[in-house]
């Protein structure tokens, strides 16, 4: 058994070493320098070409919005981005195109 006293901190005490600490960093000019972030989002500046179609062309440039996000931000990105070059494909599907060459003429002729 010990007979000293276990120390208690009095938080008036506590709060005043705090605020001495913070002045002195800010005077020492500590407090304002930006710290490095690994993590922090930075644009790959991966080049994206024209391909002349609107669409595609709307949704390549959409991926550059990733470049300003988080990482857990980059999928809603590339799912939206991905179902807009889905529904471009589809619409090229959709475009009536030059008609469709005729059926050659049946050698048995038209039997009704």
């Amino acid at each position: 058994m010990s007979d000293t006293v276990p120390e208690t901190e009095i938080p008036e005490v506590a709060e005043a070493e705090a605020a001495v600490e913070v002045e002195v960093e800010v005077e020492a000019g500590l407090a304002g320098e930006p710290e490095y972030d690994p993590a922090a989002p930075a644009p790959l500046n991966v080049p994206r070409t024209p391909t002349g179609n609107a669409d595609v062309d709307a949704q390549l440039e959409r991926l550059g919005d990733a470049d300003h996000l988080a990482t857990d931000g980059h999928l809603e990105v590339y799912e939206d981005v991905h179902r807009g070059l889905r529904d471009a494909l589809t619409a090229l599907d959709a475009r009536p195109g030059p008609p469709a060459p005729s059926s050659p003429p049946s050698p048995y002729g038209n039997r009704s």
